[in-house]
């Protein structure tokens, strides 16, 4: 490499770490707007009427509802009551009204987190990119580059999902919290300095097997973000459903959390989907390795965890599909398949020895 490359290089390096920090900032601004979205959204009735009618719908002393016919008579029914259990283990329970809680001023911050949220991902893309450039090949050799990217792909996907119209917004928070985390681990602890491949990465495949891995992971974080939250508001609901109190500050963010029901539904479609793409990462990775190192299979620790990881993921979706373990059970198999991934990533890399050592920090 001439040295005027070599400048040219270290530049776009610099570049690089430039706009990390700055998506790091607007990040923060972001989060804070997330903030205020929620904090302002509380103030909405929204939630705190629903709970009233729900309790004199179910209290002994309800009050009549007085109709007039058509002959000028009254007539008068009885006070409904609202239905929260369609079925055993079930609830049939509304979705809430979103973080901004159906008020003007809630909903203008959110409008103004979710657009730094993107311009965020913009800068942060930008940076990703002019690491490759300044690598000249895949920005994905180390933890640090593996991070950056990882971060981008899960803001990625949660805007195309809002893009797409889904009702995804009340993860804008939790989200960008743990975008800044990853992004704060990866430049102060995971940061490595740009620099070429070890041969047995000079290949192809690095660009279709790790890309997919790192797709995989987001999507399975955004996932598990959904089986989170799911348990929170089940255990919420069932308080309710119980005749306990909540507080008012958690009962007001969990009256704007979708239901339980869509929240199990969406972190379940989410694993479902991208499941048959971690299949394909692993097979990749095993066509991969039969290249560099003449074997399909090695029991390296990180080829052993990824096969746990599949493992544990093909178990939720066969107990998901269940009846008996549908709920918190399978939210619970979903949180420790993605433990799995997360170990596979931070702890396979920091803490063991094998062929994929070179990845490390």
């Amino acid at each position: 490499m001439t040295p005027l490359a070599a400048a040219a290089n270290e530049n776009l390096a610099q570049i690089s770490n430039y706009l990390i920090y700055s998506s790091m900032a607007v990040y923060t601004l972001a989060f804070f707007a997330h903030i205020a979205e929620w904090t302002f959204g509380s103030r909405s009735k929204v939630a705190r009427t629903a709970a009233a009618l729900t309790g004199a719908a179910e209290a002994q002393d309800a009050p009549a509802v007085q109709v007039r016919g058509k002959g000028g008579g009254t007539a008068v029914l009885d006070q409904p009551k609202v239905v929260t259990r369609s079925a055993a283990g079930t609830r049939d329970v509304p979705d809430g009204p979103g973080a901004g809680g159906g008020t003007v001023q809630g909903d203008l911050y959110g409008r103004i987190a979710i657009s730094l949220t993107a311009l965020a991902f913009l800068i942060e893309a930008g940076g990703v990119l002019a690491r490759a450039m300044s690598v000249q090949r895949a920005p994905w050799g180390n933890m640090y580059e593996f991070s950056i990217t990882f971060s981008t792909v899960a803001v990625g996907t949660y805007l195309a999902l809002l893009a797409l119209k889904k009702n995804v917004r009340w993860l804008g928070l939790i989200l960008v919290t743990s975008v800044l985390l990853d992004l704060g681990i990866a430049v102060k602890i995971l940061y490595t300095d740009s620099d070429q491949l070890v041969p047995a990465l000079h290949s192809y495949w690095l660009w279709i097997h790790v890309s997919t891995a790192i797709f995989c992971g987001a999507v399975f974080y955004i996932g598990a973000a959904g089986a989170v939250l799911y348990l929170f508001r089940d255990a919420y609901e069932g308080r309710l459903a119980n005749g306990r109190t909540a507080g008012k500050f958690y009962a007001s963010v969990m009256e704007r959390l979708p239901s339980a029901a869509s929240l199990d539904k969406f972190s379940y479609r989410i694993n479902a989907a991208v499941f048959p793409l971690w299949t394909f990462t692993i097979i990749a990775g095993a066509i991969w390795a039969g290249d560099a190192w003449g074997r399909y299979w090695n029991w390296d620790p990180k080829e052993v965890w990824s096969f746990v990881t599949w493992v544990a993921y093909a178990a939720y979706l066969h107990a998901r599909a269940t009846a008996g373990w549908k709920g918190r059970k399978a939210a619970y198999l979903a949180l420790f398949a993605f433990a799995c991934w997360i170990w596979n990533y931070y702890g396979v890399n920091m803490f063991l020895n094998g062929l994929h050592s070179y990845s490390g920090v």
